[in-house]
Formats: C-alpha cells, structure tokens, sequence
C-alpha cells in the first residue's frame, strides 16, 4: 500500500472516532498521530494527554508541552500512580503493562468527565512485531492505534512527519526510563534520576543524540552508535564519562562493545515460553 494511502486510511479511521485524546508523549509516532488528529477532526476534538510520573524524562516532558502548543492542541497533564503499584516497581518482564494501565485507566476517567469518544495512542505497526507488554493494556482499555491500524511502519510515520514539517520526523526514540534497569531489578525514582543526568550529559555535553545508560546496580553500561565507540574509547572523552558517571554514584562505567540498540535489555527474553523456561 503506498504511503498516500495509508495517510487517507489513518484519517477515515480517525474521522469514525469523531473526538480523541491522544495519548502524548512527544515521540515520533504519537505526535504524528496528534497532527493528523488535528487536521483531520479540528482542534476542538482533540486533547493531547502527557502521563506525568518518574520515569519520564524532565526534558521529554518539557518537549511535550512545546510540541503540543506549536502544533495548537489542548494539552492536558496527568500524574500517574505506577509507582504506587508494586507490580510496577518489582520491575516484571510486563512493567510496561503496569504503567500503561496505570496511564489509560486516568485518561478513561479524563475522557468520561470531557465526553471524548476514543482514546489513541502512538503505536505503529513496526510495534506489532515487538515485545510490548503494554499492548495487553491499551486492548483492555479499548485504546486505538490509528498508525498502527493504516499499516503505516515506523519508516513511514518519519517521512510523512517530514513532509508535514514536523520536527520529530528524525527524532530518536527515547522510551520511559525505566527501561533502562534490567527485569527483577527495583525500579525507583533515585535510580531514574541517575540514568536521566547521565544520558543528559551524554547528549548535552558529549554531543551523543541517542543513546543509552543501562543501570546495572553501581554499573553504568552505555550504549552509543558502533560508530561513535571509538571516539568515546578516546582516553580523554573516557575519562570525562567515567568522572561524570562517578560524580551521579555509579562505581563502575562500561562501554558497550556491541553498540546502541533498543531494547537490548528484551535480549533476556524469548517472546511465547513460559518464564521458567527463559
């Protein structure tokens, strides 16, 4: 199916939904869907909603509500409780699933009080293939994923961004800090904030725009591009990182030989057997 179509068919389903809440989070995918929400429904039918908890990103959230006003839509913030669920913070292979419900079952109730019909989300169709605990959620909530729905992959939603002038059509995906701490592990706020400064520093000061810092109690593991491991192998940029990460309360800091790539800690899993199998 070429792209034009898939675009016409994201939009009729949209156009079904009559009134939506995009559930936002300033990535790639949910702010294209926001746009096309908006162009297609007219602003007064469609809200952006940010969850607002620990595991995002200041910065993510300060983008949020920038995006959200360039594009001209209604932004509505919502704190999140997962991190009142000890089925979140324990960590589980199904985090995600926690997080999520925690994030839909507030937009359900915003979404009740404003007389929205639908809930939407960012999901593409790239995603279907991927481990995404947090799809059993948006099911359960009756959330709809318009890209996802119009065939429309994680290439696609870049080059249709770009063609609609939006300036996350290049940006890297940057998924919930929590992330970042292998299964098992506690996930906590003091943790989050460690990761978050470090992968700050990394992108701010070392010039790294994607990457990532895996949390492995005082270990920091950092992911770059292969091609940037040798630059960051150099002594005096591997002495900046390792003074900076010290400095955040890592005793360790180590350099991925195999480079960045997301969701590297869903290499532990195999997606269909049973845990004790794994």
């Amino acid at each position: 199916m070429m792209l034009e179509d898939k675009y016409s068919k994201m939009q009729e389903i949209l156009r079904g939904l009559e009134s939506v809440a995009v559930a936002f989070s300033a990535g790639a995918d949910s702010t294209l869907v926001l746009k096309v929400a908006l162009d297609t429904l007219g602003a007064e039918n469609v809200v952006a909603v940010t969850g607002r908890s620990d595991s995002l990103a200041r910065g993510e959230f300060d983008q949020a509500c920038a995006l959200a006003d360039a594009v001209g839509a209604e932004h509505v913030i919502l704190d999140t409780d997962e991190f009142e669920n000890p089925s979140y913070t324990a960590n589980p292979e199904n985090r995600c699933y926690h997080c999520k419900t925690s994030l839909y079952t507030h937009m359900e109730r915003f979404v009740g009080e404003r007389g929205i019909r639908a809930i939407v989300n960012g999901m593409n169709a790239d995603d279907l293939g991927d481990y995404r605990p947090g799809t059993q959620a948006a099911d359960e909530h009756a959330v709809r994923s318009p890209a996802a729905e119009a065939g429309l992959s994680k290439a696609d939603i870049r080059e249709l961004s770009q063609r609609l002038g939006l300036p996350t059509h290049d940006k890297p995906a940057s998924p919930c800090l929590s992330s970042r701490i292998p299964y098992g592990e506690d996930v906590t706020p003091e943790k989050l904030r460690m990761i978050e400064s470090a992968e700050a520093f990394l992108r701010e000061e070392m010039g790294i725009r994607e990457c990532r810092v895996r949390h492995h109690g005082d270990l920091a593991r950092v992911e770059v591009p292969a091609d940037r491991i040798p630059v960051m192998s150099e002594p005096e940029n591997a002495a900046r990182l390792d003074e900076k990460l010290r400095s955040l309360g890592y005793q360790y800091v180590s350099l991925d030989l195999r480079g960045f790539r997301s969701g590297s800690l869903n290499e532990v899993i195999t997606v269909g057997m049973p845990p004790a199998a794994r």
